[in-house]
């Protein structure tokens, strides 16, 4: 999809975005938005359609690393409670306590009881958070294998994305089958009436965010809300240029 075309179809989206926001804001809704899939699937891309018209005081990124020595005794959703919304605030999930069903199982981080645990606890969990007031949304980016090796590729030849390539993403590349496998037990034991999944194809990433951010405000209540009326009086006198004293700003940058 042409980038000119992509723009012009999210520019009326990400103001349903901000009405969005708007409204969670005024009416103290709490929203949590998961996104899941294989590496390079494009869920940075995603997130960033979503929040980027947003205040990020508001809209926040929850994007964890491996757990702690301490986390690891844990409770295991524990540590994902501390980052949930309060009133008003949207927290999007750069993965989350899938972790447990994906590469923690696939790459064997975690031990088949405890993901047997975690798949039968999750629907439990989610259902609490649903019935204390929480809009839960989950989305899996779908992706082929020759696009991921497409992306993998380009990472490794491009020097401003070479630091997204890990040692686990090259660990999983021999694994596209096992990641599959382990989706689909996942998708079988946590996609429930209260907390469904939804699945995106994302082998064009650009219609791909147009598709969830389309899917996700959809699902919402009607969020009209007024915006708040602002007093913007005329200056007093005529507007002063920047003055400075001690120091002085650096020389604009050279432009053609």
């Amino acid at each position: 999809m042409k980038r000119k075309d992509y723009e012009a179809a999210l520019e009326p989206m990400e103001r349903e975005l901000v009405r969005m926001a708007r409204w969670a804001r005024t009416t103290g809704q709490r929203i949590v938005v998961l996104f899941e899939g294989r590496d390079t699937a494009g869920k940075g891309g995603a997130i960033g359609a979503v929040r980027e018209r947003l205040n990020p005081r508001q809209c926040r990124v929850v994007a964890l690393s491996k757990p702690t020595e301490a986390e690891q005794s844990q409770w295991y959703f524990q540590r994902y409670v501390e980052h949930l919304p309060s009133a008003g605030e949207i927290v999007l999930f750069d993965r989350s306590w899938y972790n447990r069903a994906g590469v923690e199982r696939v790459m064997g981080y975690a031990e088949e009881a405890q993901v047997a645990r975690f798949l039968d606890q999750a629907p439990t969990f989610e259902k609490m958070l649903i019935d204390d007031g929480i809009l839960l949304f989950k989305y899996w980016l779908t992706t082929d294998q020759a696009q991921q090796e497409e992306r993998l590729r380009e990472r490794l030849e491009d020097p401003l994305k070479r630091w997204k390539l890990s040692p686990i993403d090259l660990a999983a590349r021999g694994k596209y089958d096992a990641y599959t496998e382990a989706r689909e037990a996942m998708l079988a034991a946590t996609h429930t009436d209260h907390a469904p999944w939804t699945l995106i194809d994302f082998n064009d990433q650009k219609l791909g965010r147009l598709t969830l951010v389309r899917n996700l405000l959809d699902r919402l209540p009607d969020m009209h809300v007024d915006p708040p009326a602002i007093d913007f009086p005329e200056l007093p006198r005529e507007p002063r240029s920047e003055s400075y004293s001690v120091l002085q700003p650096i020389a604009p940058y050279p432009v053609d």
